[in-house]
């Protein structure tokens, strides 16, 4: 969600959808970023690209999010090529 109006720019917040979900996904991103190799060279990019450190895990939520569904939909366990290092 953005805050603008008119002539004025403001910061964008996650707001919508569950909060219990968004918790967490953002726990799970939190403590993959540290220990999980593939989410933790993804959000490292990120920062490098200059990133903030919430937005870098913001993103690695997504990418939970998409490589859990994808788990979910093909019945399998986690794989590393699940997840591309450069995406």
């Amino acid at each position: 969600m953005n805050v603008h109006s008119g002539q004025m720019l403001g910061k964008r917040a996650i707001r919508g959808g569950r909060s219990s979900v968004r918790t967490a996904l953002y726990m799970a991103a939190f403590c993959s970023s540290k220990h999980n190799p593939v989410i933790k060279a993804f959000v490292q990019r990120l920062i490098g690209e200059g990133k903030p450190f919430k937005v870098a895990i913001t993103a690695a939520m997504r990418k939970l999010l998409t490589i859990l569904n994808s788990m979910v939909k093909t019945n399998q366990l986690w794989k590393e090529n699940l997840c591309p290092k450069n995406a």
